[in-house]
């Protein structure tokens, strides 16, 4: 049998963990996107100085730790199609970006490296005619830009071949 202290002791212990896991979950709240803002690269809530860690809600959703972007973001356009989407590790870009027109059109894509642009990347007109193919490295055009027109013709203005984000003489 149990004694009444036992009970008092287990019923304590119990308070105790539930009131843990209360704290515990309190750390990580969701605000809209509007409720924060941003100093020296870092995302705070208003009128806090404590970095922010939750998740975002509205039409910018995604999670943030110690005040920078982590994991899966997306974006929407005030008439609920998708805007974009793309991950972020330590608060920087890493690995595919989506970008769609409010119709919900692809608009651009290319990919992150640990926030700098990485290899090929492609954008379209609102007409879905390409506007350009480029290649980038460590964040610089390098490689062949192709640019065209909104007819399909070829943009002899912004094509050519290019290292290190500067373009090379033909």
């Amino acid at each position: 049998m149990f004694s009444i202290n036992g009970k008092r002791k287990k019923m304590k212990h119990l308070l105790i963990i539930f009131s843990l896991l209360l704290t515990s979950i309190s750390w990580s709240e969701n605000v809209d996107s509007k409720d924060l803002v941003k100093r020296d690269g870092l995302y705070y809530k208003k009128f806090t100085d404590a970095l922010f860690t939750g998740e975002v809600e509205g039409n910018e959703q995604g999670s943030f730790k110690d005040g920078k972007r982590e994991g899966l973001w997306m974006w929407y356009h005030d008439n609920g199609q998708l805007f974009g989407k793309g991950e972020y590790k330590d608060g920087k870009e890493e690995g595919p970006m989506l970008w769609y027109y409010e119709n919900g059109q692809l608009f651009l894509k290319g990919a992150y490296k640990d926030g700098k642009r990485e290899g090929p990347w492609v954008k379209y007109h609102d007409n879905g005619q390409l506007e350009y193919e480029r290649q980038f490295k460590d964040g610089k055009l390098h490689g062949s830009n192709l640019s065209y027109s909104r007819d399909g013709s070829v943009n002899e203005n912004d094509t050519g071949m290019y290292k290190n984000g500067k373009k090379i003489n033909d």
